[in-house]
This record gives C-alpha cells, structure tokens and sequence, in this order.
C-alpha cells in the first residue's frame, strides 16, 4: 500500500489520487517544450509557403497549404505517439514527445490517465485526420477536383473530434486541470484553432461547392439541348 500511495501524490495531475505507477516528471521545462514545438511548426509553415510559391494558386490557398501540413504533422507525430506510447508517463529519458504529453497532463490528466473517450479522438485524428490532411496539401497545390470537399471532410472532422473532447469533459466534470492557468493555456488555448480555423475552412468550402454545383448542372443542361 505504501507504494501506492506514493504513486498517487507524485505526480502533478488532478484528481490527485489518479493511479500512475513508476510516474517520471518531466526532464525538459516548461519553456523548452513549447519553444522547441514553436520552432518546429514555424519551419515546417516556412517550408510550405515556399514550396507553395512554385504552384499558380492563390495566396489563401498557399496559407491552407500551410495549416494542413501544420495540422497533418501534429495529428500523425504528435498525437500519434500518444495513442500508440501508453506508458509515455514512466518515460524514463528525455523523449521530447513524452515530454510533451508529460506537460499536456497538466491541463487534460485524461491523456496520462489514457482515458477512452481521448485515447477513441486522437486515435481516429492521428490515422484518418493526419494523412488526409497532408492529402489536402497535395490537392490545394494541384488544384485537384476533389480538393474542396476533402477540406471540408476534414474540418468537420476536426470539428467533430473538438466537440466530443469538449463535451466528454464536462459530462466527466471538468475537474481534470492541475490549475486556472493550465486549464486555459492548455485544454481551451491549445485547442482553440482546432476550432476556429476549421469553421472557417468549412464555410468557404461549403461555398465553394455550392457555387460550383449550378455551373455543372447549366453545363449539362446545355450538351443536352445541342
């Protein structure tokens, strides 16, 4: 019994009786997780918009580009290594993925609790949502005819998987942030382009097929006429 309830009290998390045995805290800072995570995504946008400039499309198009290698990226490593590394909370070096969930905890305990409803989210995110948003990329830059309604698949998706992480925590009682601070930075701060950036990428698209749909239906029209 005394090794449990040393197992209980050593951790960061909330509630504070969550069940972590062989628990390792985080080897990196707080600062150095999300500056080596700024870093990256930064050069991987770098990276997009540039090669985007090769392709005759249009600057909003250049920045979708940019969002959905972002989001692809984060969905299949970041998010990927969690469904697949149940025990990331014993990692015993300095893995900086592991370091990163180590940290997230702090605002969502029910990633180093791996609770269901999360582990169900990220796991469809990571196989589906990742690689089909890197398949976004592909159609934007070759003006694919499917291009639109894969964008719109996607954030709804995306839309879908924010809500159910959202809700899942209420109905759970919302009780699973070790503070205010990292309540807000993390659970709501870190998720909240997932929210806003998908709206917005549905809407246009939305608008997109529609304004298309009647252009393709006159054209047949037409053929028929003649």
């Amino acid at each position: 019994m005394a090794g449990a309830e040393t197992s209980f009290h050593t951790h960061p998390y909330v509630p504070r009786d969550l069940f972590l045995p062989d628990f390792v805290p985080c080897f990196l800072s707080q600062s150095t997780i999300l500056a080596v995570y700024g870093v990256a995504s930064l050069l991987v946008v770098s990276l997009i918009w540039s090669l985007s400039g090769r392709f005759k499309i249009s600057k909003t198009d250049r920045l979708l580009m940019c969002w959905w290698a972002f989001t692809g990226l984060t969905h299949i490593v970041v998010e990927g290594y969690f469904v697949f590394s149940p025990e990331f909370f014993k990692e015993k070096t300095p893995h900086y993925l592991a370091e990163v969930w180590k940290e997230y905890s702090k605002g969502d305990s029910r990633y180093a609790g791996r609770d269901s409803a999360v582990i169900a989210v990220e796991g469809i995110t990571a196989v589906l949502e990742g690689p089909a948003s890197l398949l976004a990329v592909f159609a934007i830059a070759t003006q694919s005819s499917y291009s639109h309604i894969l964008q719109f698949a996607i954030s709804l998706g995306q839309l879908y998987g924010t809500a159910v992480y959202y809700v899942t925590s209420y109905l759970d009682g919302d009780d699973f942030a070790a503070s205010p601070f990292f309540y807000y930075t993390y659970f709501i701060g870190a998720n909240f382009s997932w929210i806003v950036i998908p709206s917005l990428i549905a809407i246009r698209c939305w608008k997109k097929i529609s304004a298309a749909v009647p252009v393709q239906v006159q054209v047949q029209k037409k053929s028929k006429i003649r």
